[in-house]
């Protein structure tokens, strides 16, 4: 029987793989650290079906969310498939779909407020913006580099993300507040969220910056991060709409199941609507 021994030149092909099938950078980073996490585990073992399930045993054990689980099986299959080792590739765990989310997860639209504010107190024009441009627009923190001067001109952004294209549209207010900002920071095309050097910001970035505003906001810092503010404004735009495949397709999603996710509420209209049934005599 042929050994399969996993080599950092194995690893690296893996990841040329992903450039040509046109992965995003995002996603190639982090199946490669998937890939060489389990790399560490094997430590030059002989790879089969049985040691990837100690492996996914192992990740259960040390307590990682199922999420995590499953998105960690899902990039090691795909490297399996990638060197033809199909009988290693091993199920994901089942999750019952969430009906609530945590209360202390949803970023709600005061504290949406109160970060904004925070930025604008500390003169940090660039991240007041983006905030808004994120929660205003629905768009990914990745997507960022797409909202130009000529886009804003324009009132609309393409967005293309995952081998999709989709228009953005850009509110009459937030494409004043943006044209504004170009202006005063004498930029004459291109994405308007750069640094000083005129690069994209990076995520990290506005990551970071997020995080600084927490205690100037009073929120906590659980709930402060860009996917947030996206979550935000579907929640937002549903509440108005009541459309959730409209909503799919202004998010970018393929599967409405995925929309689903991010309009749940905490539970507290189900409770309200819970309490108006007066079934308890």
């Amino acid at each position: 029987m042929t050994r399969r021994i996993i080599s950092k030149e194995i690893i690296s092909h893996f990841k040329g793989y992903l450039q040509c099938e046109e992965k995003r950078s995002a996603t190639i980073e982090k199946y490669i650290r998937d890939v060489t996490a389990f790399f560490t585990f094997c430590h030059n073992t002989n790879v089969s079906k049985e040691v990837v399930i100690g492996y996914k045993t192992k990740l259960i054990e040390q307590g990682y969310a199922i999420r995590s689980i499953n998105s960690i099986l899902a990039s090691l299959n795909s490297f399996f498939g990638f060197l033809n080792w199909n009988d290693c590739r091993v199920k994901t765990l089942k999750i019952q779909q969430a009906v609530f989310c945590p209360k202390e997860k949803e970023l709600t639209r005061t504290e949406y407020m109160r970060l904004c504010s925070a930025a604008r107190k500390s003169h940090n024009k660039r991240l007041n913006l983006i905030l808004q441009t994120i929660c205003g627009t629905g768009i990914r923190v990745s997507e960022l580099s797409c909202i130009t001067l000529e886009a804003v001109r324009h009132g609309e952004a393409v967005v293309s993300c995952k081998g999709k294209t989709r228009l953005v549209f850009i509110v009459k207010a937030l494409k004043k507040k943006l044209l504004r900002y170009a202006a005063e920071q004498k930029i004459p095309s291109g994405p308007i969220f750069i640094t000083r050097t005129g690069k994209t910001v990076s995520r990290t970035s506005i990551w970071r910056e997020m995080k600084a505003l927490c205690d100037e906001a009073n929120v906590n810092p659980k709930k402060v991060f860009p996917h947030n503010l996206r979550k935000l404004f579907a929640r937002t735009f549903y509440g108005i709409e009541k459309d959730i495949a409209k909503l799919a397709d202004i998010l970018g999603h393929s599967s409405i199941n995925t929309t689903r996710i991010y309009i749940i509420d905490t539970g507290n209209e189900h409770r309200r609507h819970m309490e108006r049934l007066k079934l308890v005599i």
